[in-house]
């Protein structure tokens, strides 16, 4: 096998269909788009959601549920995280920029702190929420907690 020989798989490459290039092609004619009606004919373009008649599927389902534009969102660790984290790092001070160079949390989110799993370590935590199981583990081990 050389570079001057080489040739794709046979049947992997066709050549395009051309539609409406008379009756010999077998695709003259109609051009394969049936008999009148207005797919049949040029610019026709269907509304979104159209079922040709019928009820569409979102009017048919009821509405429900509502956006609470005023949620906030935070990205939830737990103090079992966080003292393998200050286990792995050495650390007693944890933060939002701790937390950010381990890759727990992005720059725009913010963080409360749960109450899964043990703390080991006196710690400082840093965060924007903490649950009261949290809190009171964390103040149980030594540590201090700061509301951001």
């Amino acid at each position: 096998m050389e570079l001057n020989n080489l040739r794709p798989a046979v049947g992997s490459v066709t050549r395009k269909t051309r539609i409406g290039r008379g009756p010999g092609s077998g695709k003259g004619g109609t051009s394969t788009r049936g008999h009148k009606g207005a797919k049949s004919r040029s610019g026709y373009s269907h509304k979104v959601g159209f079922e040709g008649g019928q009820m569409p599927l979102q009017r048919r389902l009821p509405k429900f549920g509502f956006k609470n534009i005023n949620r906030v969102e935070y990205k939830a660790i737990n103090i079992g995280v966080l003292d393998a984290l200050a286990e792995a790092r050495n650390l007693e001070k944890i933060g939002l920029e701790e937390l950010r160079a381990a890759g727990f949390i992005n720059r725009k989110q913010l963080v409360k702190i749960l109450g899964e799993g043990t703390l080991t370590r006196k710690l400082e935590v840093e965060a924007n929420a903490f649950s009261k199981s949290a809190e009171k583990a964390i103040v149980e081990a030594g540590g201090s907690i700061t509301k951001i």
